[in-house]
Order: C-alpha cells, then structure tokens, then sequence
C-alpha cells in the first residue's frame, strides 16, 4: 500500500519565543529509520504549547531555524524508516508529547521514559503536530484503535494520558474524593471523567461562565466556584467530611496550589501537574508533619498509561469536550487561552 506524499505542507511556526505565530509553507519531513511519518489530521492544543512558544520554562525549546509547536497529534500512518517493527502504512497513530527516549538510562529501564534526560518532546525539542505531516520516534507513537474518532482522541494523547497518570500517582481507592483544580479546563475535564470511572467522587475547583455545567456534565459531584466562594479550602473540607484523599492540580495558579495543601485529608496526596511559570509549591511544615500527607509531581504517562488511557475512551468511558478550529486559527486559540475564556479543548483541523 503506497500513500502519495506532497513535497510541503502547511504549518504554523514561531522563529523565536512570543514571535508572530506564521501559517506557512513548509516541507514535508523524511522519517528517519526509526520513525513514521503520520499525515496529521487533528491535534489538540494545550497550554505546554502556550508555554513553549513564550519560552516560560528554563528548558530551552529548539528552534532551527523554527519551531512547529503541538503534541496532541492523531493521524494517519503515511511512510516509516527501514527499523520500524509493529506499524503498518494506514495504521492510526498518536503524536505525544515524549516523542523518544534514550531506552538505556536507568529510568527508562524502569518505565519513567519522560524523565529521561535525553528525552526528545515534540512540540519542543521536535516537530511536533500543528502542521499536516509531522514524524514520530515508532516506539513512543500511540497506537490508536480505528473505531476512535481522530477529533475526540488528539485530546487523550497528553491532556488524557497526562491527568490518568497523575491519578495513578494519586493512589486513591473507589469511592474516595479526589477533588480536581481547574477542573473545567482541558485536562480537568478529562481529569473529572477518569477519575469517575476509576470509582471516585469528584470536587472541582474552577470559575466563569459555564464551568459548573461542563464540570457536572463530565459526572463531577461538587462544584466550588473560586470567584465567589470566599474560603475554599474551608468548603472542600466541609463538602468532603474532611477534605479530599487527593488533589491533581492542573491549573496555572499557584494561589491554587498553595491551598490545595490546606484542604487535602490527613495521609492524603497532592498531586502537581499544572506548570505555572515561576510558581512554588508553599506548605506548611506543621501541618504536612502531623497530617501526614505527600506532595508529589506527574508528569506524562509512560507507554503502559498511554495504552491504559486510551483504552478507556474506546471503551467510551471518557469523552474529550472539543471545539473544532481551523490550524491557521492557532494564533486566536492562543489568546482565548491567555485570557482563560476556554471551555473544555479545543483541536485544530490541520487541513485547514
């Protein structure tokens, strides 16, 4: 089976952190040996690709001479190189965010391929997915399953992966509260249907027009609205019967993060996921000694939870709440998202 390919493409670039985002021409990448080249036919957006085009993080993002941003790829399988093993051409394949490993170091020996030093990142280091033919290391590729909606899934492939594993991290039991910072926004709006299917109750913390009806929506329990609840942690607790067994903080505010510690039950797990530029993580001493709780980063899911959460939105057990935009719209997404007006995800068409 042969796939025609076209010499260019269109993309949007930056040429240096907070430039102008460009759609442009450019050309179609050759898979290397180990890669596959995926004809790109939606991607997610999210606020790590908000991140990387300002340049908040002090991990530099690769620039040569441009960068294509996006991570939450899902396509098409179009060509590989001479090494790939386990794909074929026409196969649906995912674009993540750890797009290839070094799979020698000790923690990728031990699954923890996103902490590898030598970690390539699409989005970042590589590539990535706003553009309509982007290359993947075949190893770290997702396997998509062809009953999955393309639009649907490009959320799962970071946003989905990223908050299953933090409630993994979590280590919560059915039926306890894990309760969910920013918990209408990309990632907590998956967060929230996870965790409900893991058997949890969830509280969410979020606010603006239409975060309550999106957070039930998506099978929360209690929603508090931090525009006008004037003590949060003190609602959580009372709403908890004793404040929540776990905590993800996917939300950009470190004052949210701060009091995620003042409401977590005593042995409880705060989770840290968001990354707000420059932010601190403020405990208490006293408080994280007698009540005995753990705070503990997440990063993105290993091979294992990328199959894991994928599986679970085949089954239909989470849905991505998307809205459908044109990739040369990226540069308004941007804003919308600068300025918190966005509900749920939205995904690109990179057709368009």
């Amino acid at each position: 089976m042969s796939v025609e390919i076209p010499k260019t493409q269109k993309a949007v670039v930056f040429y240096k952190n907070g430039g102008k985002l460009t759609y442009e021409d450019i050309d179609v990448p050759t898979p290397k040996s180990n890669e596959l080249l995926i004809n790109v036919k939606y991607s997610g957006v999210c606020h790590t690709d908000l991140h990387a085009w300002k340049g908040d993080w002090p991990l530099p993002v690769k620039l040569d001479p441009y960068l294509v941003g996006g991570h939450e790829g899902a396509g098409v399988v179009v060509a590989m190189g001479d090494n790939v093993k386990g794909w074929k051409i026409g196969d649906y394949a995912g674009i993540k965010w750890l797009n290839g490993s070094c799979m020698n170091c000790e923690e990728c020996e031990l699954g923890n391929e996103s902490n590898c030093p030598m970690a390539d990142l699409s989005g970042y280091t590589h590539n990535g997915s706003f553009q309509e033919y982007a290359t993947a290391d075949a190893v770290q590729a997702a396997k998509i399953p062809k009953n999955c909606d393309l639009a649907e899934i490009a959320p799962i492939l970071c946003a989905g992966i990223t908050v299953f594993k933090a409630l993994k991290t979590a280590d919560l039991s059915p039926g306890q509260w894990v309760a969910v910072s920013g918990a209408a926004g990309g990632l907590g709006s998956l967060a929230v249907q996870y965790a409900k299917a893991m058997g949890l109750r969830v509280v969410g913390i979020d606010g603006g027009e239409g975060k309550k009806e999106l957070f039930e929506k998506c099978g929360g329990e209690v929603f508090v609205d931090f525009t006008s609840e004037a003590d949060i942690p003190a609602a959580i607790i009372k709403a908890t019967n004793g404040g929540a067994h776990g905590v993800i903080n996917v939300s950009v505010s470190e004052k949210a993060i701060e009091q995620s510690t003042q409401y977590v039950r005593s042995n409880g797990t705060v989770v840290l996921v968001g990354l707000p530029a420059g932010a601190v993580c403020k405990s208490s001493v006293f408080d994280q000694v007698v009540k005995s709780y753990k705070i503990a980063g997440s990063y993105v899911g290993n091979r294992a939870d990328s199959r894991e959460a994928i599986d679970f939105f085949s089954r239909g057990l989470v849905r991505s709440p998307i809205k459908i935009a044109g990739l040369s719209e990226l540069p308004r997404i941007y804003d919308e998202m600068i300025a918190g007006k966005i509900l749920g995800r939205y995904v690109v068409d990179c057709a368009k």
